[in-house]
């Protein structure tokens, strides 16, 4: 029996076969007008504009034999990548017509819902079909080689029409919802990256153009070294960690998420006893890499790379919110390496910032705390969807 696990009420029969072509025709050719919008697929974008993915139009003369594409039809990008070995298929949403490459085989749904074949192939059950018709891995063109006839004689399976409209119009839902966290998401990026510029004295100003209501003196311009000192872990060799084991180790590449390694936790008292450690609300700043990545310490029993990952021993003068907003974007001093870029004890400390006093720091630091939070919110929220839809599309068809 064809039944998915998971439907809607009211929706009881089995699912019947069919090949691809039985449902569907073919689309192909233009009308000569070369102005509407030039598109391509990515696997993980849907359809873009050539001059968004490529910064131009790549189509050149070929444009004159690209394919008329309206509202609701749909191409098949026969291109393998990471996120779609056999191909990806989308449906046009975002505009009432549009040129298409002609390699794409495109096609519109002529029984039953176009945005319904869309998300049957999202789910990758084709795949396994679509996995018959190539040779040996043999490409065309840069093309995986199935031909239009071959893409359109895959047997899928097909609700009623009626039912096939209902689980297109739940997963456009997610989509929309998904998109609108994104977006989001991208808005209060961009507000805290122009925030950011505006709420940091800039040109060597002494004040910012943006300030909180009560403030009027002028910044000071400091060293790191005029406030504090940096502070690491020592140094724990590879053979000391374990795979296993009592307290998280974190390098420079996990620190913020999952552990690298483990170390006992007769060491880790050891250490914590005798050497630098830091404390519950310390900023734990990356020194390698992607210069001051900032992660806070929330107090947990856990080790840190020493040298790659260092905090700002300070007191009062300088609040830690703040610092976290200094990090993301100063001009570090005398960072070292081509390949790997290095930030050396001496260099952060002769690095040089405008500090406000410690009122004006804190609502500062509050300010973009927020931001963030908001941004993880969006961030969470879209994962949480992405992951429903996930489960849901691996449930909801045959």
């Amino acid at each position: 029996m064809s039944k998915p696990k998971i439907r809607f009420n009211g929706f009881t029969e089995d699912w019947e076969q069919r090949k691809l072509g039985e449902v569907c025709s073919r689309v192909q050719g233009n009308d000569g007008r070369m102005e509407l919008p030039t598109l391509t697929i990515s696997a993980g974008n849907g359809w873009m504009k050539q001059e968004d993915r490529f910064s131009g139009n790549i189509a050149g003369k070929e444009q004159k034999n690209y394919t008329l594409l309206h509202k609701g039809e749909l191409s098949y990008n026969h291109g393998n990548s990471k996120l779609a070995k056999y191909g990806a298929v989308f449906s046009l949403q975002t505009y009432e017509e549009a040129l298409v490459p002609r390699v794409y085989h495109s096609f519109k749904v002529i029984k039953g819902n176009a945005d319904f074949v869309e998300y049957y192939f999202a789910t990758k059950l084709p795949d396994r079909e679509l996995g018959k018709l190539i040779s040996s891995g043999a490409r065309m063109d840069g093309l995986l080689n199935i031909s239009y006839d071959e893409f359109m004689g895959i047997p899928l399976v097909f609700p009623s029409t009626a039912e096939q409209m209902r689980i297109a119009i739940y997963f456009r839902h997610f989509d929309y919802l998904i998109t609108l966290h994104q977006r989001k998401c991208e808005q209060t990026k961009k507000l805290k990256k122009f925030m950011l510029q505006k709420m940091f004295p800039q040109n060597g100003k002494a004040v910012p153009e943006i300030r909180f209501n009560g403030f009027m003196e002028d910044w000071e311009q400091r060293k790191f070294g005029d406030l504090g000192s940096v502070s690491m872990c020592k140094r724990i060799f590879k053979e000391q960690t374990t795979s296993e084991g009592d307290i998280p180790f974190y390098k420079i590449s996990t620190f913020g998420g999952e552990a690298d390694a483990f170390i006992s936790r007769a060491l880790f008292e050891e250490y914590k006893e005798k050497f630098q450690y830091p404390e519950k609300g310390d900023m734990l700043i990356s020194a390698s890499g992607t210069i001051g990545r900032t992660v806070e310490y929330t107090g947990e029993e856990a080790y840190f790379q020493d040298s790659n990952i260092v905090w700002f021993k300070h007191d009062e003068r300088v609040d830690n919110s703040f610092l976290k907003c200094i990090y993301s974007f100063v001009k570090w001093s005398g960072i070292e390496g081509s390949t790997i870029k290095r930030l050396y004890n001496d260099n952060f400390l002769k690095t040089k910032f405008y500090l406000p006093c410690v009122e004006e720091q804190k609502r500062i630091g509050m300010f973009f705390a927020q931001l963030d939070h908001l941004i993880t919110l969006h961030q969470r929220k879209c994962d949480e969807l992405q992951n429903m839809k996930k489960f849901m599309l691996q449930n909801m068809f045959v």
